[in-house]
């Protein structure tokens, strides 16, 4: 009878947090905020020589003054350049769903901090510099669009699949988001594994409150199959950082192997070519989960915590 009233008290904790979580998104989506994405992108690939002027008087920015006009003709001009825009309009004639998703994000922005200030959304091409797809502050975001033509596209031949993988429109939202995470988000010391982990676990966990809206894949650029894989051996990941006591070391080696990008994760074990890259992001991610979860902490509070004392107070469990 003690084990069915206490599953009858989980129960109904867990509906109640349920309805909790759906006034919530209830009382963000309420929240006003205007976003029509500028396809600057567009406008340059469309424009003539002679119409320089005019851009370069709305859109100051996006044009160095170390760079003559001809630098600008010469790039109108360039096959390449219209060869790659054709391809975007082909992907970004309607960009509705980008503009509802960016609109949430802002909207959950807005919610946990009310001085934010929505702002201009511009999109660019960057000749698929992917290691800057997309640039915030306080009144701009930009985004380079050419990055996000699709992971087979003929354009990113040359790229290597696991960083490829995330070429994709569905990625938009979840980079922008950790734009937006990297600005909030202070920790004093990153020297060790365990303060890389929560730092990204920190972006992570920024991205369940801001994205909601995102899978989880999404929001760590897994594939479902990745994610499965990531959930199925979270005891034995655990268990391999704990045992090795590695948590707390400071190898620099350490991130290239669990934190980084990569096509899988390096345990130097068989396993390795199943496994997923950055496993290390993942667990950090399931730490902050564990610590949201598990201590009445304010989500801006935990955003400037130290690591180590996040992690101590997570009371974090893997899954079995």
């Amino acid at each position: 009878m003690r084990n069915i009233l206490s599953l009858l008290i989980v129960i109904f904790l867990l509906f109640q947090s349920c309805d909790n979580e759906s006034k919530l998104e209830k009382d963000i989506a309420k929240i006003d905020v205007n976003v029509q994405v500028e396809r600057f992108d567009k406008l340059f690939a469309e424009s003539s020589p002679n119409d320089l002027p005019k851009l370069k008087s709305a859109y100051p920015f996006m044009f160095s003054k170390q760079y003559a006009d001809s630098i600008w003709i010469a790039r109108m001009n360039d096959t390449l350049q219209q060869q790659m825009f054709s391809e975007i309009e082909k992907k970004y004639a309607d960009m509705t769903e980008i503009n509802q998703e960016i609109a949430g994000l802002f909207q959950h922005l807005k919610y946990f901090n009310p001085t934010f200030k929505t702002p201009r959304v511009i999109t660019l091409i960057n000749d698929v510099e992917y290691r800057s797809k997309i640039i915030v502050t306080d009144s701009i975001a930009l985004i380079a669009i050419d990055n996000y033509l699709g992971s087979d596209h003929e354009f990113y031949g040359s790229i290597q699949m696991y960083l490829r993988a995330n070429f994709e429109a569905s990625q938009i939202v979840s980079d922008l988001a950790t734009e937006y995470a990297k600005k909030q988000i202070y920790q004093s010391s990153r020297k060790s594994l365990i303060d890389e982990m929560v730092y990204l676990g920190k972006i992570l966990y920024y991205k369940d409150i801001m994205i909601p809206f995102k899978t989880d894949e999404e929001k760590i650029g897994y594939t479902k199959e990745q994610l499965s894989w990531a959930l199925e051996n979270e005891s034995n990941i655990w268990e391999f950082f704990v045992e090795r006591e590695l948590l707390f070391e400071t190898d620099p080696k350490l991130a290239g192997r669990f934190i980084n990008p990569g096509p899988f994760t390096k345990f130097n074990l068989e396993l390795d070519a199943e496994s997923p890259g950055r496993l290390g992001q993942y667990i950090g991610w399931q730490i902050v989960r564990a610590y949201m979860e598990n201590n009445d902490s304010d989500f801006k509070d935990m955003l400037q915590m130290d690591a180590t004392e996040l992690f101590n107070k997570s009371k974090f469990k893997p899954r079995k």
